[in-house]
Order: C-alpha cells, then structure tokens, then sequence
C-alpha cells in the first residue's frame, strides 16, 4: 500500500497522544521525521514514538525529500510562517488550530495554497469524530424539529499551572493570540459553523474577571445565523470554586420546534434528545487518538488525488479567526482600566 510519509514541526503535548500516533497507527500514513527547537527532546520523542529522523531546525524538516507533507503543531505565531514556507515546497499542510495568530494571516496562508494548488488543513478534527457527525445528522434530519435557539456554556475553574511563571503559552498573547477562547473557543465556534451554518451577526462582551493573567478569561456572545436562529454563549476560565471543587461545566443545547438536543464538546457526554414523546441517549465512545479519524481521511484525500476534498472545512476555519479576532479587538486595544468592553458585528 502507498504510504503518506508525515513530518511533524512542534513534537510537544498535544502531538504525545491526540495526533502523534496518528501517523504511525494509520496503514496509509508513516511517520518520517520530528522537529522541535530542543534537539535533546526532538531525540527523545523520535525514540519514543519509533522515528528514524528527528531535527532542530524547521526548515531542515521541510526540505528533508523523505517528508511528503507537514503537520504543524507549533503555537498560532508560527502557523502562518511555517505553514507558507511548506506549501512553497508543494508539500500539503495539516496545521493546528486556530489557523493562525490573524485573520491576515489566514487569507496569506490561503492565497499561497491555492497558487501552488497544494493541499491545506486545519485541524479542527471533531468535524471527523463519531460523535459529532451523529449530532449533525440529528439535526439534518429533523429530530428536534426547526431550530429556535443554541446554548453553549464553557466554564471552567482555574487551573494550578495557571499563576506559574512562565505562564502557559496558551495565555501569553503573543504566542496564542489570546486565552483560553482561543485555545478552546475555537474548537466551538467551528463546530457551530459545522452544524448550523454561517454566523451573519454577534454581539460580545470581554472581560478579564479572575486577574491571573493579562488574556481574557471571560468571553460572552450572541450570535444570529443565516438560518435565522440564534445562539448564546459563555466561555469562562476563572469561575470560583464550589463546595465540590473546581468547576467543569461544558455543554451545548440546541432547543428546536419538536424538542432538544443536549451534547457537549470537550467531555463528550452521551447526546441526549428530548421530546415530548421520549428521550433517547447515544453513546459514542472518544477516538483514543482523536485526531486519528482527520488525518486519516486527508491523507486518503491527497493519496487519492483529491487534495481539495473539504473546501468548506478550510473557509470555516479562516472564518473562526477572523469572528475571534474581532471579538476580541475592542478588549486588546481598549483601555487598560476597562472591567469588559463589547463589541457588535453584523452585515
């Protein structure tokens, strides 16, 4: 069987169990070469995971002949730069999400791809999982009836490695271009454009409530779809402790003409629906490498000659930025002093 040969540019912990192996277990995929900055835990990932090729230098992995395309796993400042240095070599790109640190960014990244017709995804992988796709069928075929409204809530406790110094790079800006909105949000505001569509308006309010760290840490919208519902949402990252412990509360509800639809994002509780009649309950169990059913299904795309096979995934997610970019402009450019500070958008 013709094998995808793989390079990985950022081996560090999300690419240990939800992505790395991936490219091993897979039989249409190999995993060739590793880099990370640290060419000491570059040789030590390599010889966990059974690579031949491990290096240092991002370049050298892109120009290594072996390396057929690239996945980038490196924190949103690097996507753009890395990602158009391998589309240049014509190798397809597989890159991390958020797709980049701007929605500048994301149309460069695009622009390129598109004049050297080389391949470019997004990992936005649930789009692949089980459990996701039931949801979406659900919906296509009418179980909860015309859609009237979405809730989202994502609250979570503070986390110990939160205060540390250095601060995790998913709160400093500068490497993630936000906070915890963008590392998780994302994730959801893909998966509404996934299930209900586009996003024609929104309305949100930034606020930094815990004072941990300068990113924010609470994020709430309403958004109208073309479809002519609407949905409300809150992302909150320092939500005070209860008698119970910290907070984890991660759930999605979307009320319909006929009844609802319970599921949620991170936990993957069982789907729940709900109507007048009956509730049924689907359980679908998390893929033990969750990224393994993307991968899979890109790199059968491009060994089968249609790089191109989801152009709608790759629109979705330059959207996803370009919606959390300007979510959060008024809160990075606003007053200092300010508790929260909104912004509006609609066409």
């Amino acid at each position: 069987m013709k094998k995808l040969h793989w390079g990985i540019i950022g081996c560090g912990n999300v690419t240990e169990k939800k992505s790395g192996p991936a490219f091993y277990r897979l039989p249409e995929t190999e995993l060739t070469a590793v880099m990370r900055r640290n060419r000491e835990k570059a040789a030590d990932y390599a010889r966990r995971h059974g690579v031949g090729k491990f290096y240092s230098d991002a370049g050298a992995l892109i120009d290594d002949p072996e390396v057929e395309a690239v996945y980038i796993a490196t924190p949103p400042s690097s996507h753009a730069s890395l990602t158009i240095r391998a589309l240049e070599k014509g190798k397809p790109v597989y890159v991390e999400k958020p797709m980049a640190a701007s929605y500048r960014e994301c149309l460069e990244m695009v622009q390129v791809a598109q004049r050297t017709g080389t391949p470019l995804y997004v990992a936005y992988y649930r789009r692949a999982m089980d459990y996701f796709r039931k949801v979406k069928d659900l919906l296509e075929q009418g179980a909860v009836g015309e859609i009237r409204h979405v809730k989202l809530r994502l609250i979570r406790s503070a986390r110990p490695e939160d205060t540390r110094v250095p601060m995790p790079w998913r709160l400093d800006v500068a490497e993630s271009g936000g906070g915890y909105f963008v590392d998780m949000g994302a994730h959801q505001i893909d998966l509404f454009l996934f299930l209900f569509g586009k996003i024609v308006s929104w309305e949100a309010w930034v606020a930094n409530k815990g004072g941990l760290y300068e990113a924010e840490d609470y994020v709430e919208a309403s958004f109208r779809f073309a479809a002519g519902f609407t949905a409300d949402a809150v992302w909150y990252f320092t939500a005070p402790e209860t008698a119970d412990g910290p907070v984890n509360e991660d759930g999605i509800e979307v009320t319909g003409s006929k009844g609802s639809l319970l599921f949620s994002t991170f936990t993957m509780e069982p789907i729940r629906l709900v109507t007048p009649s009956r509730e049924e309950v689907f359980s679908l169990a998390k893929p033990e490498v969750v990224e393994e059913p993307m991968i899979g299904e890109i790199s059968r795309a491009i060994l089968n000659g249609d790089p191109f096979f989801n152009r709608q995934a790759l629109e979705d997610a330059v959207e996803v930025t370009r919606i959390m970019e300007a979510i959060l402009k008024s809160y990075y450019t606003g007053n200092a002093g300010d508790a929260g500070r909104c912004c509006r958008f609609g066409k």
